[in-house]
């Protein structure tokens, strides 16, 4: 982690844990927001008006929080206003790590190896972990946003007529129920399989087994009365945060998170779901399971070999 502005240890899944033991997760320190004339957006100061070519997206494609961004770029139709670096699916010992030079995983903006350097060419004395998503300004030479819900809505609306007008994925009408799924979705399943492959006590782990699969049997349960997205025919921000766990739940959270009670292919309704999603024009595009598989299966303190499995047989991933 960076300690003013200087890498000071090597990279570890848990920097903090609750006094049972259980995984806590970070907060973005970067909420500024791209609004279509500048001003100031819900969080953060003003100044970062939408315009082609100006911001940059640093993800990792083993990342559900990152994926869920390239997945507003994709629908909103984006691709050509907001250009995009991928780090390689690797955790090394600072941290995400871009590719050499030729490499589809370089950084060809900034020319950094390390994503950390990103963080201290913002703030040369922060402080904190290095994570994905960063939404970058070219014109400033800034961070505006490392928070992935923030930038998901961002993109959905923050980038105005640039944008494609026929998608809405956090319609008015639909805000409060989008914020309830969220809001319940969010510490049960899609940080629930984090806290429970990075819990450090046995009590904090059920706690977290039990969350995802209590999660996971109310989804499918909501899903089997024939509806095809969660709010019924609106596809909304909350299919694409479920979406990015489930995609990843058999490849990795099943087997090194041990969350395997069940998998996604053992729930009918959440599987159909699943393949709904993908079908959509340009999300199978975001999603890369040799970069999940490598990504998770590179944290050494779960997987010290640094062996990836071969499976599971994913009929999608073919």
């Amino acid at each position: 982690m960076l300690r003013n502005g200087k890498w000071v240890t090597g990279w570890q899944p848990v920097q903090a844990k609750d006094a049972k033991g259980g995984f806590v997760r970070q907060t973005s320190g970067f909420r500024n927001w791209v609004t279509p004339d500048g001003t100031a957006g819900p969080t953060g100061e003003g100044g970062f008006k939408a315009e082609p070519g100006r911001y940059h997206l640093y993800v990792a494609l083993i990342c559900p929080w990152a994926s869920r961004t390239l997945i507003g770029r994709k629908l909103k139709r984006l691709e050509n206003v907001i250009s995009v670096s991928i780090v390689a699916p690797e955790l090394s010992d600072q941290g995400w790590r871009f590719g050499e030079a030729g490499d589809d995983n370089r950084d060809a903006l900034n020319g950094a190896t390390y994503l950390h350097e990103i963080y201290t060419r913002a703030d040369p004395a922060i402080s904190g972990r290095a994570t994905v998503p960063v939404l970058w300004d070219k014109q400033r030479g800034t961070i505006v946003n490392n928070e992935s819900a923030d930038i998901l809505r961002m993109m959905n609306s923050g980038f105005g007529d640039l944008a494609d007008p026929t998608i809405d994925l956090y319609p008015a009408a639909l805000r409060d129920k989008i914020d309830a799924l969220n809001a319940r979705i969010y510490p049960k399943l899609n940080n629930g399989v984090y806290r429970a492959g990075f819990a450090t006590t046995q009590v904090a782990y059920e706690e977290a087994f039990h969350d995802v699969f209590d999660m996971l049997d109310e989804i499918e349960a909501r899903l089997g009365d024939g509806r095809d997205f969660l709010l019924g025919d609106d596809f909304t921000e909350a299919d694409i945060r479920l979406f990015v766990t489930l995609v990843r739940f058999d490849a990795a959270y099943h087997g090194l998170f041990k969350c395997n009670l069940r998998r996604i292919a053992d729930y009918p309704a959440l599987s159909a779901y699943q393949a709904r999603i993908l079908a959509l024009p340009g999300v199978r595009e975001t999603v890369s399971i040799d970069h999940i598989k490598r990504g998770y299966y590179s944290i050494k303190a779960l997987n010290p070999t640094g062996i990836v499995p071969l499976g599971p047989e994913l009929p999608w991933a073919a």
